[in-house]
């Protein structure tokens, strides 16, 4: 496997530059980074704070065929797993959680955005591009984001960006080729189960009737949140459908 870092100084978004992007073989793994986007993108299509030079904001292009459409989230829960497990070595003390569906939080404060965009083709997996946002060495957040954290902050000192990530592109890249196997997707759906915010306490959500109290109970391979709530009822959700409620109003 090749992996080809293309380094941009500025870009609309790392993820919009890499859909027009031919590679020359599907065995290569390509890697666009950028110090500033002029329209980054999250979820939903949220726009993501980054001021220039500060943080991390790179896209992988990668062709996962072993992992059918059907469960196509498990690249997901790879990804956000992959990242969690390096910024827990990078701040030990610090509680790393994975917000369903992907977003990383420190505490009730999110540190890190992915967005997953696939191309399906003849029933499997063509392309999939996975956009990173990371908080790294960021003091000072200016929009009207709710509870943005960055490393720094956390920390007290400046990160080595381009150490931080070659670290998360080789843990990214080691978790997606477990899906590969049956057993390898069982240990990276374990381990983002066991890394998820908000699991086995009982918390405050929101739908479409209202604000009720329940617990996580797990996450498909569709990416479907299933919580049961205190009457015992298991309710699913697809992303958008419910709303964490935290005293930051999550």
């Amino acid at each position: 496997m090749y992996i080809n870092k293309i380094k941009v100084p500025q870009t609309t978004s790392t993820n919009a530059l890499l859909a027009d992007y031919e590679q020359e073989s599907t065995d290569e793994v390509t890697v666009v980074t950028t110090d500033y986007q002029t329209a980054g993108r999250g979820q939903g299509g949220n726009s993501w704070e980054s001021e220039r030079g500060k943080n991390l904001l790179f896209s992988v292009l990668i062709h996962p065929t072993a992992v059918v459409p059907t469960r196509q989230f498990t690249i997901s829960m790879a990804v956000a797993t992959a990242i969690a497990t390096v910024l827990r070595k990078y701040m030990p003390q610090q509680p790393v959680t994975v917000k369903w569906p992907n977003d990383i939080y420190v505490s009730d404060n999110k540190i890190c955005g992915i967005l997953i965009e696939t191309t399906i083709k003849g029933g499997e997996l063509k392309d999939c591009i996975i956009g990173v946002g990371l908080n790294v060495n960021q003091r000072q957040f200016l929009s009207d984001a709710p509870n943005p954290v960055s490393i720094a902050q956390l920390t007290g000192h400046d990160t080595n960006r381009d150490i931080l990530l070659d670290e998360l592109i080789a843990t990214m890249i080691t978790n997606i080729n477990r899906l590969a196997s049956r057993s390898g997707m069982a240990e990276v759906k374990a381990e983002y189960h066991e890394l998820l915010y908000k699991k086995g306490v009982t918390a405050k959500y929101k739908d479409c009737d209202g604000i009720f109290e329940a617990q996580i109970s797990h996450v498909e391979d569709t990416g479907m949140l299933i919580v049961t709530d205190n009457n015992g009822n298991n309710r699913s959700y697809a992303f958008k459908e419910i709303e964490f409620i935290t005293d930051n109003r999550i």
